[in-house]
Parts: C-alpha cells; structure tokens; sequence
C-alpha cells in the first residue's frame, strides 16, 4: 500500500507533478502573509468548533507526510 498523499498527488516525483507545484506554492504564498502563532489560532479554531480534534490529528498527518515530501 502506498503513501496516499503521494497517490493523490499524482505519485511521480521524477518530473515534480504540476499539482504538487501548485500546492507547494500556494503553502509558500499562505506561509508568507500569515502573521500571529500558528498554534494560538488552531488552538482559537478548536475552542470556537471551526475543527475538531480529529480534524486536527487528520491534518497533523497530513503534513508529517507533506514534510517527508520536501526533505
């Protein structure tokens, strides 16, 4: 069974996939005009219902295998 980040992202890291490259610049757009602490405002985001904890352990993966990604 494979990563299904990788599937979803098309599963080719040869030729660096046109969607990845959208998402990797979209991530460095975002990264670059978000301002405050990131973990106040998930915290914020837990507490007012915008996500749930289980969202949040979903997204947690999600970006421990986008990391492994970019390494």
């Amino acid at each position: 069974m494979g990563n299904p980040l990788f599937q979803a992202l098309g599963g080719n890291m040869g030729g660096m996939n046109p969607q990845f490259q959208n998402i990797v610049q979209r991530f460095r757009q975002f990264k670059s005009t978000f301002q405050g602490n990131p973990q106040q405002e998930i915290q914020k985001m837990l507490q007012n219902g915008k996500i749930t904890q289980q969202q949040l352990n979903q997204a947690q993966v999600f970006a421990q295998q986008f990391q492994a990604l970019m390494k």
